[in-house]
């Protein structure tokens, strides 16, 4: 039984009315810090009763984070999920686990590595023999704000996992794609395409580098890319969109501690309150992907750019055709797609 008289002594008020007094003060400014958690700082949902019954859904990067949440939607609504990874011992775990939540036994993983063009084309050549329809490839796997790691290709990692990997696995994908129309391709871009800039010099940049403009520079390209891709794809009945996720207590940041070294675990755990607080989690983070993967009546905004599960405006340098149409043809050179 809840005792006033002892709660009070216990928290040193003189008397039950004053702590009573303290208590009503208290619950109008809970809720206030409450409601902001729920309905502000986590943001849009997807409202969105859509089966995907028949359906096949490729999320790339889906062993954690918002890609394991996407996932496991898509197999709610009874989509066959292709779980693209480069960690299959990860992957399989992760693979069952949304196979017991949702009862869909039609959950399928695949090694791919968006670091390797070769891991690129083995997977899509298996992808193109094996399935007979891609209904949503959602490009969600990223990597961010890490050393000046190159991928086997020679590329500075991000740029080359989070935009041209995803490039080249979305083109050799295409055919396949369009023939399953209506179809849909979500990009996993960011807010921070703001403090982005294409460095037609140096786009590898192999004359500076900083592992957070790199990062900005990625998902800038990645923004660039999608609005091409939806001018190539018009009259198809396929279309595509860029989404923000929010800011996410994820996985993402797991490189700082490479670059920066221990003062990363300093602000990590000094934040930790703050991200806490203030960060989506990973399900919440994964809603504006879905709602690009599943929500009706998008057709129209193929290629924009969405957060919060509604579309956002961009800023003049994501928005320039001409950078768009520079960058897939350079893309097209670098990756060897012709």
């Amino acid at each position: 039984m809840f005792d006033l008289k002892k709660l009070k002594s216990k928290l040193c008020f003189e008397s039950v009315k004053d702590l009573a007094y303290f208590l009503f003060c208290l619950t109008p400014i809970g809720c206030f810090i409450f409601l902001t958690r729920k309905f502000y700082f986590s943001g849009g949902r997807c409202r969105s009763n859509v089966r995907l019954n028949g359906k096949t859904v490729i999320v790339t990067g889906s062993s954690a984070g918002i890609g394991k949440q996407t996932a496991l939607d898509m197999a709610r609504r009874g989509a066959r999920v292709i779980m693209a990874c480069r960690n299959l011992e990860k992957t399989s775990k992760v693979a069952d686990q949304i196979r017991k939540e949702t009862g869909n036994g039609n959950v399928a993983i695949e090694l791919l590595d968006l670091a390797s063009f070769d891991s690129i084309r083995q997977f899509c050549s298996r992808i193109n023999e094996k399935e007979e329809r891609i209904d949503v490839l959602i490009n969600n796997a990223g990597v961010s704000i890490c050393p000046k790691w190159t991928t086997k290709d020679g590329y500075e990692l991000q740029f080359g996992v989070n935009y041209l990997g995803h490039f080249l696995l979305t083109n050799l994908l295409l055919d396949k794609i369009k023939k399953s129309a209506p179809s849909r391709i979500v990009n996993v871009a960011s807010i921070v395409y703001i403090f982005g800039k294409i460095k037609w010099d140096d786009l590898n940049s192999e004359k500076s580098y900083g592992p957070i403009i790199a990062y900005c520079n990625s998902k800038l390209a990645i923004i660039l890319f999608t609005r091409e891709l939806a001018k190539k794809l018009k009259g198809t009945n396929v279309t595509t969109f860029s989404v923000h996720p929010g800011s996410i207590r994820s996985e993402a940041g797991r490189y700082l501690v490479d670059v920066y070294g221990w003062i990363a675990y300093f602000f990590q755990f000094l934040l930790k309150p703050w991200k806490l607080w203030f960060l989506k989690n990973a399900e919440e983070g994964a809603q504006t992907s879905i709602y690009c993967a599943v929500e009706e009546g998008l057709s129209d905004l193929s290629g924009s750019y969405f957060k919060d599960c509604q579309p956002g405006k961009l800023l003049p340098h994501a928005l320039s055709d001409s950078d768009a149409n520079k960058l897939w043809d350079l893309s097209e050179k670098l990756t060897n797609l012709k």
